[in-house]
Protein backbone atom coordinates (compact mmCIF):
# COMPACT_ATOMS: atom_id res chain seq x y z
CA UNK A 1 0.00 0.00 0.00
CA UNK A 2 1.26 3.49 -0.92
CA UNK A 3 0.30 6.86 -0.11
CA UNK A 4 -0.62 8.71 -3.78
CA UNK A 5 1.15 12.59 -4.08
CA UNK A 6 -1.35 15.19 -5.50
CA UNK A 7 -0.88 15.21 -9.33
CA UNK A 8 -1.90 11.24 -8.81
CA UNK A 9 -4.84 12.10 -6.64
CA UNK A 10 -5.99 14.52 -9.35
CA UNK A 11 -5.95 11.92 -11.95
CA UNK A 12 -7.47 9.24 -10.06
CA UNK A 13 -10.38 11.86 -9.23
CA UNK A 14 -10.34 12.44 -12.91
CA UNK A 15 -10.33 9.33 -14.49
CA UNK A 16 -12.53 7.63 -11.51
CA UNK A 17 -15.98 9.48 -11.41
CA UNK A 18 -16.82 7.60 -8.24
CA UNK A 19 -14.35 9.02 -6.40
CA UNK A 20 -15.02 12.75 -6.78
CA UNK A 21 -15.14 13.26 -2.85
CA UNK A 22 -11.79 12.11 -2.96
CA UNK A 23 -11.08 15.49 -4.24
CA UNK A 24 -11.70 17.24 -1.02
CA UNK A 25 -10.41 14.93 1.31
CA UNK A 26 -8.06 15.93 4.15
CA UNK A 27 -6.49 12.80 4.30
CA UNK A 28 -3.98 11.87 1.36
CA UNK A 29 -5.57 9.05 -0.38
CA UNK A 30 -3.85 5.08 -0.46
CA UNK A 31 -4.16 2.32 -2.77
CA UNK A 32 -2.96 -1.12 -2.84
CA UNK A 33 -0.08 -2.57 -5.69
CA UNK A 34 -1.00 -5.81 -7.11
CA UNK A 35 1.22 -7.64 -4.48
CA UNK A 36 -0.44 -5.79 -1.69
CA UNK A 37 -4.08 -6.53 -2.97
CA UNK A 38 -2.84 -10.37 -2.55
CA UNK A 39 -1.38 -9.47 0.88
CA UNK A 40 -4.23 -8.43 2.33
CA UNK A 41 -6.24 -10.82 0.62
CA UNK A 42 -4.19 -13.65 2.31
CA UNK A 43 -5.11 -12.48 5.83
CA UNK A 44 -8.99 -12.44 5.42
CA UNK A 45 -9.90 -15.96 5.09
CA UNK A 46 -13.67 -15.66 4.43
CA UNK A 47 -14.64 -17.76 1.12
CA UNK A 48 -15.65 -13.92 -0.22
CA UNK A 49 -12.43 -12.50 0.74
CA UNK A 50 -10.76 -15.72 -0.98
CA UNK A 51 -13.27 -14.47 -4.31
CA UNK A 52 -12.51 -11.12 -4.05
CA UNK A 53 -8.80 -11.34 -4.13
CA UNK A 54 -8.93 -13.55 -7.24
CA UNK A 55 -11.39 -11.04 -8.61
CA UNK A 56 -8.80 -8.07 -7.84
CA UNK A 57 -5.23 -10.20 -9.13
CA UNK A 58 -7.37 -11.07 -12.31
CA UNK A 59 -8.30 -6.93 -12.73
CA UNK A 60 -4.61 -6.08 -12.24
CA UNK A 61 -3.28 -8.88 -14.63
CA UNK A 62 -6.24 -7.75 -17.20
CA UNK A 63 -4.54 -4.06 -16.46
CA UNK A 64 -1.29 -5.09 -17.29
CA UNK A 65 -1.98 -6.98 -20.67
CA UNK A 66 -4.30 -4.04 -21.81
CA UNK A 67 -1.29 -1.44 -21.03
CA UNK A 68 1.01 -3.68 -22.55
CA UNK A 69 -1.32 -3.99 -25.95
CA UNK A 70 -1.78 -0.38 -26.01
CA UNK A 71 1.73 0.93 -25.32
CA UNK A 72 1.91 0.88 -29.23
CA UNK A 73 -1.40 2.72 -29.51
CA UNK A 74 0.06 5.47 -27.06
CA UNK A 75 3.49 5.64 -28.87
CA UNK A 76 1.55 6.51 -32.15
CA UNK A 77 -0.84 8.82 -30.68
CA UNK A 78 2.54 10.80 -28.88
CA UNK A 79 3.82 10.50 -32.87
CA UNK A 80 0.63 12.44 -34.27
CA UNK A 81 0.18 15.04 -31.54
CA UNK A 82 4.06 15.93 -32.05
CA UNK A 83 2.79 16.35 -36.34
CA UNK A 84 -0.47 18.16 -35.32
CA UNK A 85 1.75 20.54 -33.19
CA UNK A 86 4.47 21.03 -36.16
CA UNK A 87 1.26 21.78 -38.71
CA UNK A 88 -0.31 24.36 -36.34
CA UNK A 89 2.86 26.22 -36.15
CA UNK A 90 3.10 25.82 -40.14
CA UNK A 91 -0.50 26.88 -40.15
CA UNK A 92 0.30 29.91 -38.24
CA UNK A 93 3.14 31.09 -39.98
CA UNK A 94 1.09 30.57 -42.98
CA UNK A 95 -1.59 32.45 -41.90
CA UNK A 96 0.51 35.44 -40.82
CA UNK A 97 2.36 36.22 -43.98
CA UNK A 98 -1.19 36.18 -45.63
CA UNK A 99 -1.96 38.50 -43.36
CA UNK A 100 1.07 40.52 -43.84
CA UNK A 101 0.58 40.00 -47.99
CA UNK A 102 -2.72 41.49 -47.68
CA UNK A 103 -1.47 44.86 -45.21
CA UNK A 104 0.87 45.46 -47.87
CA UNK A 105 1.09 49.29 -49.50
CA UNK A 106 -0.68 49.28 -52.63
CA UNK A 107 1.63 50.75 -55.48
CA UNK A 108 0.19 53.85 -57.41
CA UNK A 109 -1.51 52.71 -60.00
CA UNK A 110 -0.09 54.25 -63.94
CA UNK A 111 -3.06 55.71 -65.91
CA UNK A 112 -4.35 54.31 -68.77
CA UNK A 113 -3.46 56.13 -71.85
CA UNK A 114 -0.66 58.34 -73.06
CA UNK A 115 1.39 60.50 -71.68
CA UNK A 116 3.66 62.85 -73.03
CA UNK A 117 6.98 64.19 -70.58
CA UNK A 118 7.24 67.58 -71.47
CA UNK A 119 10.52 68.12 -69.82
CA UNK A 120 9.90 71.22 -67.25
Amino acid sequence: MFVLDASERLEVVTICDHLRQLKFSRAPPTAFTEHGAIMVATVLKTRRAVEMSVFVVRAFVELRDMLARNSHLARKLAELEQKISRHDKEIVSIVAAVRQLALAPARPRRGIGFTADLGD
